[in-house]
């Protein structure tokens, strides 16, 4: 959290025709006072309305917000939350979002929390943005307030007629929320819960160059990074003089093991940035299990055990039988279609600028700060958007690096793109996972008791203000050492996110067992643990299913005792017409249901497949989710992000592993490590339910499980033998079919 920001929103304002002035945003523990009212979101640490809202005398009215767009929708959704409170029209809105130096702190955008957080946040702001401008009009008028009506900010009552934008002058919103200003009635809505033309996309769709990776500034230098020939090698010698001296040229950068170079061209320095890789002198360590071997190192490297439940069944009913199963999710790569990129200027008052694509711009300014040792607040971050995201990929570095070369070049903007190979092999990776639950049955194959065993890695390691978890600090001399991760706790969860499962079982017992070790790098990826361990409990309750000879749909309703829960699942499988569906050969159907983080968004996913015996291959014929989200604002917006993460899951399933062995990462192109391709899409069907005056829920990262375990159970009934290793590639397929004949 920035301790103290100063900004001076005049000299960024200015050319507007008028506005309200806001000279600084006071940090948010000036704020906290003992009768503080109970605020939502992040509305909590930013309780100053003119830090989310500025009305202004053109007509529009400017919306600041910390978290970003990474491709989700999530702007359009929050300006519209925002348009509606205020009773403005959607387009009057504009959005400035994720600007170290303009925008409210809102921490990392991940953990689908920006509905929950910052939209709730806009939503009282502008309520009480509302409230203030009709008192001021009701005072103008000699009217009550309760008498006057608004329409797109305009104020009326009687024969008096007033604009929100002719009122600024008046307006003082550098004061705190009062949380007592009432939100508009569910019946007043126009904006929220219907679609609208998202903010983001026209520039998208016109090829405008919006990305980090399309920026280009006057003067600009081209910067790229030489890593190591593995994690934990050491530059030992080099000779710098021969890369020196390449064309195009104009520095070189070492510290400690850390190589860097800046040319008048990118293709130049990536051919300055090869030959210092090949010019040093390593000391190269060959430790790394291989990642044939990762399922077994996880479940024998010393590890910390953590009992999240223990609910100890109180009958006495005699078990008939124990079923036991093992399940294994391998490193996962975010495997952006674009490289991370961020560009940089150092300027000769010290005050480093960096446009980057990351998450968590404000933690991420402070770790750059700790590693060049510059000032608190020296370096503003601007988000800037980038080509794919899901959790904490190489975009941090990228910004670093560029920092780090920009350091060496003061005045000259330096803008730095990874490789295919760079962005591959040394970006921070989806841990690995092993699950391990087993379960006691009475003689009908009814649950009796269930146990879960988590094997994780961690999931966390974005930069956190700490220059020890920016990858190039770490080779400096003196490095900065990578803290020791920790694991996250309820009710979030890291390793262990939705690894209690969402049924009532008579006893159910759950352990993590954390390894802070880490033999790859790992970072946040979509979802943490949550995909590996909804996986787990979805495909072994159908195991369970199978046992019994019930029905997987009636079978889940026996234990799941949350009724939105169930009405999901139903719908759900009405959808996909699970009671008429026939068996053919080499189909199979699926289905499974989560509740993410066994509090957020509910998603229920069934699919059917089709799968060739001869070689082995899946195809995905078509899938059906349903969604409960909570009340719903964007409808598309809500689609989009369940299809995309059930798209994403049908990859990580069936194609994407990181390979390496004793001593490097072997996945550095998409033929090493392939992902789904866009004829490989099945259809999907996706059933909204809405949930008018529920909390916003969020969607992010809610389908990725179920829709992985409903894949695997749709294989497994094709086939009539259950796989539990990811990814189910064709030869594996092909082994299991054979196997079981």
């Amino acid at each position: 959290m920035n301790k103290m920001i100063s900004i001076d929103r005049r000299t960024f304002l200015k050319g507007s025709a008028g506005f309200l002035a806001v000279s600084f945003v006071l940090p948010a523990d000036l704020f906290a006072q003992s009768s503080a009212p109970d605020l939502p979101g992040d509305m909590k640490s930013h309780p100053q309305l003119s830090s989310w809202l500025r009305i202004n005398a053109d007509g529009s009215v400017t919306l600041f917000i910390g978290k970003v767009e990474l491709g989700q929708g999530a702007l359009t959704a929050v300006a519209q939350v925002c348009a509606e409170e205020l009773v403005v029209e959607f387009d009057r809105v504009q959005v400035i979002a994720g600007d170290t130096r303009l925008s409210p702190d809102e921490g990392t955008t991940a953990g689908s929390q920006t509905m929950p957080n910052c939209a709730t946040a806009v939503q009282q702001a502008a309520a009480e943005v509302r409230q203030i401008l009709t008192n001021i009009a009701a005072e103008r008028f000699d009217l009550d307030g309760e008498s006057l009506a608004i329409s797109d900010g305009t104020i009326s009552g009687g024969d008096n007629s007033v604009t929100y934008w002719e009122l600024v002058e008046n307006l003082n919103l550098e004061v705190d929320a009062t949380g007592t200003a009432p939100l508009l009635p569910l019946s007043q809505h126009r904006i929220i819960g219907r679609n609208v033309p998202r903010i983001d996309l026209p520039a998208k769709i016109m090829g405008e160059p919006i990305y980090v990776q399309d920026m280009h500034l006057d003067g600009m230098l081209y910067g790229a990074v030489a890593r190591p020939p593995t994690y934990r090698a050491r530059l030992t010698s080099i000779d710098l003089s021969g890369v020196e001296a390449m064309p195009g040229v104009v520095k070189v950068v070492r510290n400690g093991s850390f190589l860097g170079v800046i040319a008048e061209r990118q293709e130049q320095a990536f051919a300055a940035a090869e030959a210092l890789t090949a010019a040093g002198e390593w000391d190269v360590e060959s430790a790394l299990p291989g990642h044939d071997g990762m399922k077994e190192w996880l479940q024998s490297t010393q590890s910390t055990e953590t009992e999240w439940l223990n609910k100890v069944r109180g009958s006495t009913t005699q078990t008939a039988e124990r079923h036991e199963a093992t399940y294994y999710r391998p490193y996962h790569m975010h495997g952006s279609i674009g490289t991370s990129a961020a560009v940089a200027v150092f300027d000769d008052e010290g005050d480093m600028r960096v446009w980057t694509h990351s998450q968590s711009v404000w933690a991420t300014a402070a770790a750059i700060e700790g590693m060049l040792g510059l000032d608190e607040g020296k370096v503003h971050a601007i988000h800037t958007e980038g080509s794919g995201c899901y959790g904490h990929n190489m975009a941090d570095d990228a910004a670093a690096d560029a920092c780090i070369l920009a350091h060496q070049m003061p005045g000259r903007p330096i803008k730095l793109q990874y490789t295919r190979a760079g962005e591959h092999q040394w970006e921070p990776y989806g841990s690995a996972m092993v699950n391990s639950v087993s379960a006691n049955l009475d003689a009908d194959g009814n649950i009796l008791d269930w146990e879960h065993h988590i094997y994780s890695t961690p999931h966390g390691n974005r930069p956190g203000g700490n220059p020890g978890r920016l990858l190039s600090a770490q080779y400096f001399d003196p490095p900065f050492e990578l803290p020791v991760a920790s694991d996250g706790g309820p009710p979030n969860f890291s390793s262990t996110r939705n690894g209690l499962s969402n049924y009532d079982f008579p006893g159910e017992r759950v352990v993590t067992h954390f390894i802070t070790e880490m033999p790859l790098r790992v970072s946040s990826t979509r979802g943490l643990g949550a995909y590996a361990n909804v996986m787990a409990v979805e495909q072994f309750i159908d195991e369970l299913a199978v046992k019994a000879g019930a029905d997987p749909v009636e079978y889940r309703l026996r234990y799941l005792k949350d009724e939105r829960m169930r009405d999901a699942l139903i719908r759900c499988a009405e959808a996909f017409g699970w009671d008429a569906w026939e068996k053919r050969a080499n189909r199979g159907r699926g289905i499974a249901i989560a509740r993410y983080k066994n509090f957020a968004a509910i998603t229920a996913v069934a699919m059917e497949v089709q799968i060739t015996p001869r070689n082995g291959l899946v195809r995905v014929t078509r899938a059906v989710a349903s969604n409960d989200g909570g009340h719903i604002v964007s409808p598309d917006g809500i689609i989009n992000q369940v299809e995309g993460g059930l798209i994403q899951s049908i990859s990580w399933t069936l194609k994407e592993e990181v390979k390496f062995d004793k001593t490097r990462v072997l996945s550095s192109d998409w033929a090493s490590y392939p992902i789904l391709g866009f004829t490989e899409v099945p259809p999907v069907e996706t059933v909204l339910i809405d949930r008018p005056g529920e909390p916003y829920l969020g969607n992010g990262e809610s389908s990725q499980g179920p829709s992985g375990a409903a894949l695997a159970n749709a294989i497994a009934d094709a086939i009539g033998t259950r796989m539990r290793d990811v990814p189910f590639t064709p030869d594996r397929v092909k082994a299991a079919i054979d196997a079981a004949a």
